[in-house]
Order: C-alpha cells, then sequence, then structure tokens
C-alpha cells in the first residue's frame, strides 16, 4: 500500500494509480485526480481483449455545495498550463489500499472520502464518495454532490477535439436509475448506474493539457464533452456511479439489477475478497499484469500502453506468476504461446488491431524455452503438458539449428547462435525510428549466447542429443566473448558476419552469463570480472544503465522527441528488471561472503522497495535516466521490471531456507 499524506508537491500529486480490469481495459489517473496523460480514463475498455482499447470516460468534474460554499473534487489542466481548480490544499491523504482512496478536508467538521476502484467480476469501474465527521452523523443540511462525466469515444493511442459528429443522446432506464450514452456508432456504449438525479446539459470542455505526452514530444491537448451532471445529497448517504461498456445499444441498462448503492457494496465486498486472497503488496500488483487473450491467458508488458509481448511475457511469467506459485496460469499461458510456434520462432508481439502476430525476435523463443524450464522445475505439470511444452522446445532447438527467419541459425563454425538483417532490430535491445536501428547487434550478441546455450543445456535434460551441441557452444563462448583488456565480456562478436569483428562496448548484456539464467556459463575469476564491471559502470539504483557513460554514444537523460527517446532507449537508459540478473549475479560471486544476502537486499532491492511509493504507485517503471537522479521514465507500470524484484525477492528466500 501507498499513503500519500500533506504536506504535498506536483510530482506527488503526479503519481500515477492503476486499477486493471484483467481484459486490457483499465481505470488510472493521479494522487492530485489531474490528467496528465492521454491513456488516463476511468472507463478504458478492450473491445477485442486484449487489444482495441478504447477511452469512452475520461474523467469526472465533480465539486461540492454545502452551506454556501463550493468546493472542488476534481482538478483539471487546462492549456496552456492552467490548474483550475486547484484542490490540493483541501487533500489531506491518498491511499491504494485497498484501492484509491482521497480524503479531502472541507470544513473542520466535515470530510469527503472518494473511491475508485475496477471490478475484475464485471470488468465496472466503481466511484463513491461520503461524508465523514460531525455534520456527517447529524445528517442535517444538505451537500450537494454534482458529477459531470467528461466523455471521448477514442482508440487509447489517439486525442479527441470537438465535432458535430458526437452523439450527445442519453438514454434513461424507466426508474432514471441507469443512464447512457453512445458518442460514435462504432463504439460500445456507456452505462452509468448510480443513485442519483441526471439533468441533460450537453456542452464541451476544451484544451485539457497532458503534460506527460507533451514531455514526450507528442501531441497534448484534447477536448471532451460532458453530456449532462448528476446530482446527490451526500446527507442522505454516500454518492454511487458504476460506470461500465456494452456493445449494445439498446436502451439504457445497469449490469445489476440491485439498485447501485447495493451493487457497488456487493461489488466491493468481492473485490477486497479477492486482493486479500492474492497476498502480499507485490503480488496483489502482478495480478494487474494478468489478462485475457481469446480462450487463454497471457500477460501485458505494461501500462498504459505496451500490448503482450512474447520476450516480456516470458520473462515476467517467471516471477509474476513462477515464482508466486500461481502455476495453473503460467501453464496456460505457456500452452497458449506455444500453439503460434512457426518455423521454430514464437512471436515477439501481438499487435493491437488484428490477429497476425510478428515473429520479429531472436530471443523471444528462447526466454520461453527458460520460462519451461522454471515452470517445469515445480512439478506441477502433468505428463501430457510436459510433453507439449518440451516438444514446443525441441521445435525451437531444431528450427533454430536449421536456420529460420532473419538469418537465426547455429553458426557451422563455432555452434554458437547468430542473427540479423539489415533494418531490423531483432534482440531486446529493439527501439527503431523510421529505419533507424539504434542498436541492431546483427552478429551473435551476448546474451543470445547464454540463452541459446541455457536452451541447449535444458533440452539435453531430457533428450541428449543436445547435450554436444550446447557444450561446443560454451567452448565457443570461453574462447570467443571474454575480453582480454579487462577480462569481462564483449558485446557482439562477428558484427554485421564480420568473421572476428568484435563489439567491445560496455553493456549489462553480459550480466546474462553469470546471473538471471538456470545455468551460468563463467565461475570464479571470469565471473567476478563481468559482475565488477556491471557494478562499476553500469550499477545505478533503480537497474542497470544501458550503456557506459564513459563512451561516447552515451545519452544519460530520456526524453524528447520520439526520435530523441528512442535514441537513448538503450544507449545510457537505466532498466530495472536487469536488476534481477545482476543480484542473482552478484549472490553467485558474492554469496560465500559474511551477510552477503543482507548486503544485496539493503543495496540493491531496498532502492526499488522505495520506488514502489513513486511514479506508478505500487508498481515499478520501466526505465530511469542514467545520469543522476535517475528519474523514472517510460511506462510507470511495467510487468517485467516487478517480475524480476518478486523473483529475486524468491530467490532471498529459497537461499535463506538452506543457509546454515
Amino acid at each position: 500500500m501507498t499513503r500519500i499524506e500533506r504536506p504535498f508537491d506536483i510530482t506527488r500529486l503526479e503519481d500515477e494509480w492503476l486499477e486493471a480490469d484483467g481484459f486490457g481495459g483499465f481505470a488510472s489517473g493521479t494522487v492530485g485526480t489531474l490528467r496528465t496523460r492521454r491513456y488516463q480514463a476511468l472507463l478504458l475498455t478492450a473491445t477485442r481483449a486484449p487489444g482495441g482499447r478504447v477511452v469512452l470516460v475520461n474523467g469526472v468534474e465533480a465539486s461540492l455545495e454545502a452551506n454556501g460554499q463550493r468546493y472542488p473534487l476534481s482538478m483539471q489542466r487546462y492549456m496552456p498550463d492552467v490548474i483550475y481548480p486547484d484542490l490540493a490544499a483541501s487533500l489531506l491523504a491518498f491511499d491504494t489500499a485497498p484501492w484509491p482512496t482521497w480524503r479531502l478536508q472541507l470544513d473542520p467538521h466535515a470530510t469527503l472520502i472518494t473511491e475508485v476502484f475496477v471490478s475484475k467480476a464485471t470488468r465496472e469501474t466503481v466511484l463513491r464518495w461520503r461524508l465523514e465527521g460531525a455534520v456527517a452523523a447529524s445528517g442535517a443540511g444538505t451537500f450537494t454532490l454534482k458529477v459531470r462525466p467528461l466523455l471521448s469515444g477514442r482508440d487509447y493511442h489517439a486525442l479527441h477535439h470537438e465535432n458535430s459528429a458526437l452523439n450527445f443522446t442519453a438514454q434513461m432506464s424507466s426508474d432514471q436509475a441507469c443512464v447512457n450514452w453512445q458518442p460514435y456508432g462504432d463504439l460500445p456504449v456507456i452505462n452509468a448506474a448510480t443513485n442519483g438525479v441526471y439533468t441533460h446539459a450537453p456542452d464541451w470542455y476544451r484544451n485539457f493539457c497532458y503534460v506527460r505526452e507533451r514531455e514526450r514530444g507528442l501531441d497534448f491537448s484534447e477536448d471532451l464533452a460532458t453530456p449532462g451532471v448528476f446530482s446527490f445529497n451526500l446527507a442522505d448517504g454516500e454518492a454511487v456511479m458504476i460506470l461500465s461498456a456494452s456493445i449494445e445499444s439498446a436502451a439504457a441498462e445497469s449490469a445489476s439489477t440491485k439498485p447501485a448503492v447495493a451493487h457497488a457494496t456487493e461489488l466491493a465486498h468481492i473485490e477486497q475478497q479477492r486482493r486479500s486472497a492474492l497476498g502480499p503488496r507485490l503480488q496483489r500488483s502482478a495480478d494487474a499484469y494478468l489478462v485475457a487473450r481469446n480462450e487463454g491467458r497471457t500477460i501485458l508488458a505494461g501500462f498504459p500502453w505496451f500490448t503482450d509481448w512474447g520476450r516480456d511475457t516470458f520473462i515476467a511469467m517467471r516471477g509474476l506468476l513462477i515464482a508466486t506459485e500461481r502455476l495453473d496460469e503460467a501453464e496456460a499461458i505457456l500452452l497458449e504461446w506455444s500453439g503460434t510456434l512457426s518455423d521454430g520462432m514464437l512471436p515477439n508481439r501481438f499487435p493491437d488491431y488484428g490477429d497476425t502476430p510478428e515473429y520479429n525476435s531472436v530471443d523471444a523463443s528462447l526466454w520461453f524455452v527458460i520460462a519451461v524450464h522454471d515452470y517445469l522445475a515445480t512439478n506441477h505439470a502433468q505428463a501430457d503438458t510436459r510433453t507439449r511444452l518440451q516438444q514446443a522446445v525441441e521445435t525451437i532447438l531444431t528450427g533454430y539449428t536449421n536456420g529460420t527467419r532473419f538469418n537465426i541459425k547455429a553458426s557451422a563454425a563455432d555452434g554458437l547462435l547468430s542473427a540479423g538483417v539489415s533494418g531490423v532490430q531483432l534482440t531486446w535491445m529493439d527501439a527503431k525510428v523510421g529505419d533507424w536501428v539504434v542498436t541492431p547487434r546483427i552478429g551473435k550478441p551476448v546474451e543470445v549466447q547464454a540463452l541459446w546455450i541455457n536452451a541447449l543445456r535444458i533440452a539435453a535434460t531430457w533428450n541428449p542429443q543436445w547435450q554436444q551441441p550446447g557444450d561446443r557452444a560454451l567452448q565457443a563462448f570461453h574462447e570467443r566473448f571474454t575480453d582480454p583488456s579487462t577480462q569481462a565480456l564483449v558485446d557482439n562478436v562477428d558484427v554485421d558476419f564480420v568473421k572476428g569483428a568484435v563489439d567491445r562496448s560496455i553493456r549489462p548484456n553480459q550480466i546474462f552469463a553469470v546471473g538471471g539464467l538456470p545455468f551460468p556459463l563463467l565461475e570464479g575469476a571470469a565471473a567476478r570480472a563481468v559482475v565488477d564491471q556491471v557494478e562499476t559502470q553500469l550499477l545505478t539504483p533503480l537497474g542497470l544503465r544501458t550503456l557506459a557513460p564513459s563512451d561516447p554514444a552515451y545519452r544519460g537523460h530520456y526524453g524528447g522527441t520520439p526520435l530523441e527517446r528512442d535514441g537513448a532507449y538503450h544507449q545510457g537508459t537505466v532498466w530495472p528488471w536487469l536488476l534481477g540478473p545482476f543480484v542473482e549475479a552478484w549472490l553467485r560471486v558474492h554469496g560465500a561472503e559474511p551477510d552477503a544476502r543482507t548486503q544485496a537486499k539493503a543495496r540493491f532491492l531496498d532502492p526499488l522497495y522505495a520506488h514502489l511509493d513513486h511514479a506508478g504507485l505500487d508498481h515499478l517503471s520501466e526505465i530511469a535516466d542514467g545520469d543522476a537522479p535517475h528519474t523514472p521514465a517510460g511506462t510507470p507500470f511495467q510487468a517485467w521490471s516487478l517480475g524480476e524484484l518478486l523473483r529475486i525477492e524468491n530467490l532471498l528466500a529459497r537461499l535463506e531456507s538452506i543457509a546454515p
């Protein structure tokens, strides 16, 4: 749980919360209620789970009228950078547990509580307002809450502007307990079930300003439609608004036949029980990334803008699901993805729209093998499942041995895995702007070899035919990747398929030869040389830099236009997920030293725990600046960042249990 209290500064007011619906949709916003991104909304739904995401209800304009005073309950930022109204003075505290909850001081005698949560049982967003204090207890007076929904009806990557095509028409149920709108005919109907009174009063709110989009060098102004206003008397009890989306455009109806207050109370009880059963804080946060795809399950790479990526899924699931013993779900995902094998490759990602996956990654399939290993090691799989997963692994290794897309093929000369074509980014360092691949890494990248050799050794545990290729590749790795000047590892050999060409850039990819994978490729002094170089030149409190600051190509700040951001993405930018393999490698090198586990937690994990209370609350960011103070950037909610923290927590717990 994150709790934020007075005094507030603007950075805390712009920290973000997330409520995911399990199908790719979500609600999200900020502590201060003002939207800073185009993706922040109260009702953002996936029309073809987990893709086809559209924003339906961006937010609300809410205020309370009491005793001749008007108290704002929401903030907006308008162009060019004007915040109005400002509720910072009345905001007492914000909590993320059990869900986003605000406490606002109205006067010395009354406090207003506002709550927002998404029910995973129904995909509804529930908003509740109630008074606390002496005035609320007495029931005296009138406390009129007014709430204006702010609507769009757009792709979640787009922005919305005033236009004559938007349909403001409202339909109401016979008891007026549910109102719906369909701003555009090709989008779902928006349902609002309340215990308030609706007054139709169409209008436009113009020129909202989204500062995070401005920082990203993108369009950042939007107009939103408001069809009317709901009024509630809080002296009579809590106010409730339940938002949902439906494909049918028939008469207004709620997802439940119960009155709004009773339905909201039931949903809150069910959701609180569900969250409590998930376990500690990190496991509750991990649940957000598990979503439906077809009849199965998958993992979203991050919120708010990522879909499910193969590489991210298999890396993240080791911590999110396997380490936390959500093994049925891990099995379902592995089986679902195994059905997408093509020419020995698994997809790198599924697009937002359409069903055709993209096969453009050398390592996604190898990370699948690693995830299969971790899952099978739990002994959870039945015999038929074990056989299916092992067959999928064999298909990958056979495809890579014989050769597949993008020149991916085991080299006849040394058994190492080569890959690459001009203009295509195949490794996890995959930034591309137009035709410019920022880090092409064509040849034999170091972490790809670590994954390849691990995959061969994993398959050899049930099929001896893979033992000799694995041994041969390992010997070649030792001979070809050690940098004689540092004794650490080079980043790539046979660069651009030129025999003997070497890339000596100091990058974190070498850490996978020591940590992060089931079988380390290096031990002793060789392993220490790698860990020492990475620790000295790449380690920061939030993760590993992607390039040493001494390199002329280093970029210490991630920001600006898409070209500037992608140019820095893997050229110095910090990635928290890399702390997982680094900590494991550090423990393999230093584990015999006194208090090594205590040191590892204090030095490497405690800064991540502190980061859970900043940026994406209860989650870990995708990236951070390479330069101090290592400002977080990218997605504020990233699956593999959180997954690797959970995996290392689990590793430390296991080491502690077997310690003498």
